[in-house]
């Protein structure tokens, strides 16, 4: 057995598996620059290491795998950048260096085994989606909530959501709907449930077993899937092709759903909404490379812009949950608003990928 930590990351290395844990807890394991700083060479390593068959990853703390990226310290530093007119590094490199983990964890040649006990949003997503095997439990919690603080589905949702059943993607995208294990087995989002009190004993196995086994022998059945009554609804409700032809959708819809999820988009910045359906139909015919190249795109607009300091402010720091947002109305949106966002950078600075 080895071991190496930081006070953010744990890793060791025990039989034939490496053990990776979140170690924040008290930040819900939302994830840093220096997590992603320590992980990436970890996992360059192992993917040579003849003795590792499999990575097994799961955040401390029992509540949450991953809550998402530390955007509130990105937003800190873009507004104090703002403010003194000089550019921050982190808001950069938090982004270039979150979406090449996210594409390293894609491409890995090994089974990645994420055991998504808790919170799963955001950049927890980008973690764990990516991997070959995803373990829900009772208490997980999985969002894609990025429309809601002015952002959009980053961490690769431009790839996987996309290729999830029907429309769904999209509705999960748009709305932050948050799920339960359930509906992620039901989408494919998981690829098992595991009792959260089975996990010690099922993390210990994959010290000797394949993954495939020490899964097999732990999985149980989550029971019915709340999404798969929905299907129809959603399928029929974000077929159109703008944001405003769905919600023209929703408000038709018989029952209290429609309502409830059209006004939940009302409250979501427009500028969001339009990009992140963009984005979606782009994806589907996207590699996960050219994915995350379109979101390093995107997501320093965003930085340039109005909207994700806003939502910062008024979901994470004042929690008044009354954003401002600017353009406030989905009219005031423009084509060429949305088509600004995609744009190749005038400074040359993409996204890159070193293997």
């Amino acid at each position: 057995m080895s071991n190496h930590s930081t006070d953010e990351i744990g890793f060791r290395t025990a039989g034939i598996g490496a053990f990776v844990v979140f170690t924040r807890p008290k930040a819900l394991n939302a994830l840093t620059l220096g997590m992603i700083r320590a992980y990436a060479p970890a996992l360059a390593a192992w993917a040579k290491d003849s003795g590792v068959r499999h990575v097994v990853q799961w955040g401390e703390g029992g509540k949450s795998f991953c809550a998402g990226g530390d955007v509130r310290a990105v937003s800190e530093a873009g507004l104090a950048a703002k403010r003194g007119g000089k550019a921050d590094p982190l808001v950069r490199d938090f982004f270039f260096e979150e979406y090449r983990l996210n594409r390293q964890l894609a491409r890995f040649p090994k089974p990645i085994v994420s055991l998504i006990d808790g919170i799963c949003m955001g950049g927890g997503v980008g973690l764990s989606v990516h991997g070959r095997y995803r373990v829900a439990t009772e208490k997980t919690l999985f969002a894609m909530p990025e429309s809601a603080i002015g952002l959009f589905p980053d961490v690769g949702g431009t790839f996987f959501l996309p290729r999830l059943p029907g429309r769904t993607g999209a509705f999960l995208g748009l709305t932050g709907e948050r799920i339960k294990a359930a509906d992620m087995l039901h989408l494919g989002l998981a690829t098992h449930y595991v009792d959260s009190a089975k996990l010690p004993d099922l993390i210990k196995a994959l010290e000797s077993e394949s993954a495939d086994t020490a899964l097999a022998r732990y999985a149980g059945d989550p029971g019915p899937a709340p999404v798969a009554a929905l299907q129809a609804q959603i399928d029929r409700c974000f077929a159109p092709d703008s944001v405003e032809g769905i919600l023209a959708a929703l408000d038709a819809e018989a029952g209290e759903w429609g309502a409830k999820i059209a006004a939940r988009l009302r409250k979501m910045s427009p500028t969001s909404l339009k990009v992140s359906l963009r984005q979606l139909e782009r994806g589907g015919a996207l590699s996960i490379e050219d994915a995350l190249r379109l979101e390093f795109r995107l997501v320093r607009r965003f930085m340039a812009g109005d909207d994700f300091y806003e939502g910062i402010r008024a979901v994470l720091i004042d929690k008044d949950n009354a954003p401002k947002w600017n353009p406030a109305t989905l009219a005031a949106v423009s084509e060429a608003d949305v088509e600004r966002h995609f744009a190749a950078p005038a400074d040359g600075d993409e996204l890159t990928f070193v293997d």
